[in-house]
């Protein structure tokens, strides 16, 4: 190994604190040229003890990724982006002598996703998170909504779950089961992963402010042991009315977010969506950080401004667990689908529901060979996702809680073998077993759903193909009038060519003309300058000749 790698080696599995290397580097900044030669001496002999890390690699390795999962809700960044400072506008609240909510607030079974595991009376959430079920985010809603006023609940993250390597089996682009956290409000009836509806609003461990799939960055980041505080205000004398605001800390970290138009005037319940922590949650009475103003729990809220969701039952205090028996691809799952619509209290069981479920974490199934809407196939290229363990572990946790399901499994539903053995899971007195036969003449309802739903289909295809025509209509107008710009500004420029030719050949002939004129003027000067030579020479040999001749005379004389 090169020093450069050796020395890079070193920085990764024993990383320094960012402060450390920043005074380190100001430290050696002055004297950059002196320090390097000694640099490269030093670790010129220390090359040999590469291999003594590389044995020690594996046990650092595990520690380091266990820290690298923890890093995203464990430690601050070394660098946030900054956010405006905030005026509070809220005030004390007042006393209240009104009637308090009578009961706890907790979390209804119905109300949480299958890998959710409630402790110490539902005060203490967590996640399974082994065979799959790392990837998947949790849900779960209270089962106390607010209609007005204004309170608010506390969560803190206890614990993130270390996760184990993928061991190079993830596909490239396979999203990481980082830590995350999602605390706000929802409508009853909403699903149950935070970020699926409109019907949603809340924060994530990111700072962003979320309204469903619409997120936005208001605040600071939070991390574990750190307690988040998040106040719904729904009175219309307040000045903040409609507003959801977050607090870490019991200091707050963002302006109050308003309410989107469609969840005003609505029960709101509070929501958590988790991976891979365990957190708290605290409804009163009092808060585990005060805030700057004296603000209500919600767990003592006056039980006008509450309203108490009631604890699911079963007809006849027991759950029913209903097996449909249908032909493949005789229209089994669109009855599904009408039945759920009608039957909210019910939860599937299937292949098609997990990945629904894996697309609502951030997951997305790549393109694979085979499969069928009764077993589509696995392609996410993550352990415990494509080898089927998260079915075996959903399937196990199902049977422990008492809720209402319907178990989606065309082949197996028609053989009595497979029937049993899905029976078995579901051996609990509190379950009622009920099969649906899916076969025969469908009922008048279900036609008119069908019939509605392949309109439906029909109409949003030949609204497709009218939007395309359309497009493609304006893009061959667009197409021809860039041609017909195209054509003129060829012209143009044509034309400006041949101008600007035509000007330089009369500049050439000018020239040319001027040159020749120049020339013959010259020419014309010189002869007229050699006649002038000779003239006077002329002058000049008939004035000697005349000389000469009074001379002879002179000598005669």
């Amino acid at each position: 190994l090169k020093p450069f790698w050796v020395k890079r080696l070193r920085q990764l599995l024993h990383p320094s604190p960012p402060s450390a290397i920043r005074t380190h580097q100001l430290t050696m900044a002055p004297k950059a040229k002196a320090p390097k030669a000694a640099a490269k001496k030093a670790e010129a002999p220390k090359v040999e003890e590469a291999p003594k890390v590389e044995e020690k690699k594996p046990e650092k390795r595990k520690a380091e990724e266990e820290k690298t999962e923890e890093a995203a809700a464990a430690e601050p960044p070394a660098k946030e982006a900054k956010f405006e400072p905030v005026t509070e506008k809220e005030m004390d609240a007042p006393a209240d002598s009104r009637k308090a909510l009578t009961g706890e607030i907790s979390f209804h079974v119905p109300d949480t996703t299958l890998n959710v595991i409630p402790t110490m009376g539902g005060r203490v959430l967590a996640s399974l998170s082994d065979g799959g079920c790392q990837y998947l985010i949790a849900g779960a809603r209270a089962n106390v909504g607010m209609k007005a006023g204004r309170y608010m609940f506390e969560t803190r993250i206890l614990e993130v779950l270390p996760l184990p390597d993928a061991g190079g089996f993830g596909r490239k682009g396979a999203p990481a089961s980082r830590a995350t956290v999602r605390v706000g409000f929802s409508t009853a009836g909403s699903p149950l992963v935070l970020g699926d509806s409109e019907e949603q609003v809340f924060f994530d461990t990111d700072g962003s402010f979320c309204v469903g799939k619409t997120r936005r960055p208001v605040c600071r980041k939070f991390f574990r042991d750190q307690t988040v505080g998040v106040l719904l205000n729904l009175d219309t004398k307040s000045e903040n009315n409609n507003t959801i605001s977050l607090f870490i800390d019991g200091v707050r970290a963002c302006h109050p977010q308003a309410l989107p138009e469609g969840l005003q005037g609505k029960m709101l319940f509070p929501h958590l969506a988790f991976r891979n922590v365990k957190v708290l949650t605290n409804w009163g009475p009092e808060p585990i950080k005060a805030l700057p103003f004296k603000c209500r729990m919600l767990g003592t809220a006056a039980d006008a401004d509450a309203v108490k969701a009631k604890a699911p039952e079963g007809k006849d205090g027991k759950y029913e667990v209903v097996l449909p028996v249908g032909f493949p691809d005789e229209g089994t799952f669109e009855w599904l689908d009408s039945f759920l619509e009608q039957n909210p209290q019910y939860v599937e069981l299937s292949d098609r529901k997990i990945i629904k479920w894996a697309a609502s974490s951030g997951m997305f199934s790549g393109k694979g060979r085979g499969g069928s809407i009764d077993k589509p196939a696995f392609n996410y290229g993550m352990p415990g996702m494509d080898d089927n363990s998260i079915r075996i572990i959903i399937d196990s946790v199902a049977g422990l809680m008492p809720r209402n399901y319907v178990v989606m499994e065309v082949r197996q539903s028609l053989c009595e073998a497979d029937r049993k053995e899905i029976l078995k899971r579901f051996s609990a007195p509190c379950f009622k077993k009920v099969a649906h036969v899916v076969m025969g003449e469908p009922t008048a309802d279900y036609k008119k759903v069908q019939h509605e739903k392949i309109l439906k289909e029909k109409q949003a295809k030949s609204d497709a193909a009218w939007r395309a025509a359309k497009a493609e209509k304006r893009r061959k107008k667009e197409t021809e009038k860039k041609a017909k710009q195209f054509a003129e500004l060829r012209k143009k420029l044509e034309e400006e060519k041949k101008k600007k030719a035509e000007e330089a050949r009369k500049k050439a002939e000018e020239a040319a003309a001027k040159k020749a004129a120049e020339a013959e003027k010259k020419k014309a000067e010189a002869e007229k300058k050699k006649d002038g030579e000779e003239k006077k020479e002329g002058e000049e040999k008939k004035e000697e000749e005349k000389k000469d001749e009074e001379n002879k005379e002179d000598e005669k004389k």
